[in-house]
């Protein structure tokens, strides 16, 4: 059961970064910088999670 408590971590911040990027665009003055770092660090949730999930599968 560790995988899925780490999948469930992963997923959570997943969506945690995605709450922060509709922040950051929707705020004034927003940082193309923060934004492309963010956006970045999601992908790599997104590839993390997908590489458990397949490994699990076998």
């Amino acid at each position: 059961m560790a995988i899925t408590a780490h999948l469930a971590e992963l997923a959570e911040k997943h969506r945690v970064l995605e709450e922060r990027i509709d922040q950051v665009v929707a705020g004034p003055g927003s940082d193309d910088i923060e934004i492309r770092r963010l956006k970045q660090e999601k992908l790599r949730l997104k590839d993390e999670i997908e590489r458990l999930r397949r490994e699990t599968r076998h």
